[in-house]
């Protein structure tokens, strides 16, 4: 299978004084939106997870089938939602993992409603690099515990913020599972230490980077993740890695509480609305219900992601 490198640097909304400053040039269609050459722009703020390919082949794809030039945004999608919902930034498309962020924004009426487009799944990616690497290939051939491997002292681990950002709290929610599954109260502890462990929280960008790198031994990742970066990975089992799209009825009772603010498990789901706001609202519009069809799709799954099955569009 091949995968377009992730580009080192994302382009950026343009800001000034905190909040996003979109400035017109030449006469459009599109009134008040940066033009690129010929072509409008359309601005997209998205889960730093789907990186590779929002900025290598769907962007070309959009280049050329839609005729739009997209400017992508990339970071934690609850993150994001805040920025959204605060001001800060005013994209034309948002699309988030899970449904928590995105009702967020359709809650404080930024969007009507928001289409599934694709699913994924947790794994555990490792590092080709690292010492413990023979143990993760065992272990994801089905030979030792996975759970045992990370247990070892020294292992260095990369994960999200959970207030930031969804992979941060359905790693936890994994392990939460896992400590149900195999009977070890003690493995959250064991494996990632305080919620909010400074020494192995980074932001979504980089984490696979660093494990790329071998900075990191092993990292959370949804599935979609290691392989632009050409890294291993642990498939987990059904139970421990929300690709159920009843995972909350699954599991009633478990929960999360970070900051405050109580968390439930989500299906790993990922979504796309058009903003109310938008300064594009053709392309906007155009661009969610072009991720449905077919040819995005195919690039969908090239890079891994599953369909998004029967998962309902969300509103407020």
């Amino acid at each position: 299978m091949a995968y377009s490198s992730e580009k080192s640097t994302r382009r950026r909304f343009a800001a000034a004084g905190g909040s996003l400053a979109l400035v017109t040039i030449g006469a459009a269609s599109f009134p008040g939106q940066l033009w690129a050459g010929a072509l409008p722009i359309l601005s997209v703020a998205y889960a730093g997870s789907m990186g590779s390919m929002m900025e290598g082949p769907l962007k070309a794809a959009i280049r050329s089938g839609l005729h739009l030039e997209m400017r992508g945004r990339a970071q934690g999608a609850n993150a994001l939602a805040r920025l959204i919902v605060g001001g800060i930034i005013r994209p034309d498309v948002f699309i988030a993992v899970t449904p928590g962020p995105m009702m967020t924004v359709l809650r404080a009426g930024k969007a009507t409603s928001a289409e599934p487009i694709a699913h994924t799944e947790m794994v555990i990616a490792y590092s080709p690099k690292s010492r413990f690497a023979p143990q993760f290939e065992m272990a994801a051939q089905g030979r030792v515990e996975w759970w045992k491997v990370l247990e070892q002292p020294g292992l260095r681990f990369g994960r999200t913020d959970p207030t930031a950002d969804p992979q941060g709290r359905n790693i936890i929610f994994t392990m939460m599972l896992a400590a149900k599954m195999y009977h070890q109260p003690d493995l959250v502890e064991k494996t990632l230490g305080p919620t909010r462990n400074a020494e192995q929280i980074f932001s979504e960008p980089t984490v696979l980077a660093r494990l790329q790198s071998g900075e990191l031994d092993a990292s959370s990742a949804y599935k979609i993740q290691p392989g632009p970066f050409h890294l291993p990975y642990i498939s987990l089992p059904r139970q421990l890695n929300l690709s159920s799209e009843r995972v909350h009825q699954e599991n009633p009772g478990l929960s999360l509480t970070v900051a405050g603010k109580t968390y439930y498990p989500e299906p790993l789901i990922y979504y796309a609305a058009a903003l109310s706001d938008a300064l594009n609202p053709k392309g906007a519009a155009e661009f969610v219900q072009w991720l449905k069809s077919s040819e995005a799709q195919s690039i969908f799954r090239r890079y891994d992601y599953d369909a998004p099955g029967k998962a309902s569009m969300l509103r407020a």
